[in-house]
């Protein structure tokens, strides 16, 4: 008879790489993660040096290169979207910001019918278990022993320093921490860096327990679908891909969990029998449990970045010349120093659009260099860039398969600009963008506006420079959401999918609503909360701390 599996972890991202610690932490349980991706090799300069991140996106040895349905409200275009396919997920291919989300969010979250136990006084106890804050001593919101190490960015180029200065000049605040008492506000930003290296889920969680006797780890596997006994979940069928080729093995478990994320799962579900009904039957596919709400809900940050040429010689644009790159590697690789030890995303801030929000609704990363993610120079010299969007669009989308076939990828659609809410916010991000670079604390660098530039300055002209030029900011969730609703997929006292045993979601897709923040640590922090409700522990109590309220 062939081996049965306590737990088996479909996906070896963010949240994969949590389960897999935690769940494997008592040496009874016998815990599998089977992720599609190859593993994060120790000799990966793309995956490991910070700055190196922009490499991966597009890459097919990293990336499962999705990208959307025509856009209608974007002049039609298909956004690409890349997902992280290798040990570690998205987190192994990420911009290695760290940033939790407003207290508010979580706030908006217990809002939801039986979502009560996930608001911020639930959730921090679990943001602080994962963190090792090395540069912030803060006992009440920051963690200090965690397996995730985070540095401050440093932030010293003296175009961070202006930066800072314009957004008081603005009328807006510093923060010494996004992250604890007061996310509103500019500053440095954390970072998973560590020693010059990214510090990934995969690098904090799994290498260091990987020799763990009842783990198993085996990457290049396809999960094509769950197999169900009646409504139970008995195993997955997958694809092993091996250098005498392809394998396919069925895997018996007592309980899985599908930690895909926002796009992955949803997919995986609906593949399974688990969806609108109606629209399986359409494919031709059994229907183990009728889920509206598969694939639905989808949520996502948009995000430009106004660029501007820089007077002086202090961006980072040298670096760039080819020329410079073999030393800029070997200064990284021997001394684990120099450009290459940054991810650049230093600091940035938080804002409120305007007086009607509770809280802030527009996120900022600056970067000294004007550049995009493909590596496109806009400057011919020095430049600098603000990347702007709003943080909870009322935008939704979805994510829905096309055939019964697991590796015809699914049509995702996002209705960015589909909204009066995102279209105001859009508008209003730009001229806050705009108020700030041109402060005073700015003239001794601003060589002008180079993107948009001048010529785009009314409201609708901003919404199609947006509507041309926006791209995502890589944030997919909300597909798979936690609740008790008609349109919820996951129960959020135990993460099992509704109607059906031996099966649970874990990523990105449970949220109800998607963070004012990147959600890489979001989505850790879910997975923390969800290994003790897995494993019938007492969640860790509530801390009761608080928190900055903007107060009209």
């Amino acid at each position: 008879m062939s081996k049965v599996y306590d737990y088996l972890i479909v996906g070896g991202g963010s949240a994969g790489s949590v389960l897999a610690n935690r769940l494997s932490e008592d040496s009874n349980n016998e815990v599998i993660v089977l992720e599609a991706g190859r593993p994060d090799y120790w000799w990966d300069v793309y995956v490991h040096m910070p700055a190196a991140l922009t490499f991966p996106i597009g890459n097919k040895f990293y990336d499962w290169k999705y990208q959307s349905e025509p856009e209608e409200f974007m002049n039609n275009r298909k956004i690409y979207h890349g997902r992280g396919k290798i040990l570690g997920g998205s987190g192994s291919i990420n911009g290695m910001i760290f940033q939790r989300g407003n207290p508010m969010d979580y706030e908006r979250w217990a809002q939801d019918k039986g979502v009560e136990n996930w608001d911020y006084a639930h959730c921090l106890p679990y943001f602080k278990k994962m963190e090792n804050s090395i540069h912030v001593k803060d006992e009440i919101f920051r963690g200090h022993s965690g397996p995730l190490e985070l540095e401050k960015g440093p932030a010293k180029n003296p175009l961070f320093q202006a930066f800072f200065k314009a957004s008081v000049e603005a009328g807006f605040s510093l923060t010494d921490d996004v992250n604890g008492y007061k996310q509103e506000g500019f500053g440095p930003f954390d970072r998973n860096v560590r020693r010059g290296r990214r510090l990934s889920s995969a690098r904090a969680y799994i290498h260091p327990i990987k020799n763990r006797k009842n783990l198993t780890i085996r990457t290049r596997a396809m999960v094509e679908k769950v197999i169900f006994e009646g409504k139970t979940a008995v195993g997955v069928n997958v694809i092993f891909r091996t250098l005498l080729g392809k394998k396919k093995q069925f895997i018996r478990a007592k309980e899985i969990i599908l930690c895909g994320g926002a796009i992955n799962t949803p997919q995986i579900l609906q593949l399974s029998g688990i969806g609108d009904q109606n629209y399986l039957n359409q494919l031709n596919i059994e229907v183990v449990q009728n889920l509206p709400g598969v694939g639905q809900n989808l949520q996502d940050h948009l995000e430009v970045y106004v660029q501007y040429s820089c007077k002086k010689p202090v961006s980072l644009q040298p670096n760039l010349q080819i020329w410079r790159r073999p030393f800029i590697g070997a200064a990284w690789l021997f001394f684990r120093k120099g450009p290459g030890a940054s991810n650049h995303f230093e600091g940035g801030g938080f804002a409120r659009s305007n007086d009607q929000v509770k809280y802030p609704n527009l996120m900022f990363h600056f970067l000294p260099i004007a550049v995009r993610y493909d590596g496109t120079v806009s400057a011919k010299g020095h430049g600098y860039q603000v990347h702007i969007g709003p943080m909870y669009s009322d935008a939704r989308g979805y994510v829905r398969i096309k055939s019964a076939n697991p590796y015809e990828k699914p049509a995702i659609k996002f209705n960015y600009l589909s909204t009066a809410q995102d279209k105001q916010e859009w508008v209003e991000a730009v001229q806050i963008a705009r108020k700030i670079l041109t402060q005073k604390a700015m003239d001794e660098f601003n060589g002008g506006e180079i993107s948009p530039g001048p010529s785009v300055s009314s409201p609708d002209e901003i919404l199609q420079w947006v509507a041309k030029d926006g791209e995502t900011a890589y944030h997919p969730s909300c597909t798979a959401k936690m609740g008790t609703d008609e349109m919820s997929v996951v129960n959020p006292n135990t993460m099992r999918v509704h109607g059906v045993s031996g099966l649970r979601v874990v990523d990105a897709s449970v949220f109800p609503y998607v963070t004012n923040a990147n959600i890489y640590a979001p989505v850790m922090m879910v997975a923390e909360k969800a290994a003790d409700l897995i494993l019938g522990k007492t969640p860790l109590a509530p801390e009761y701390a608080n928190w900055y309220k903007h107060q009209n």
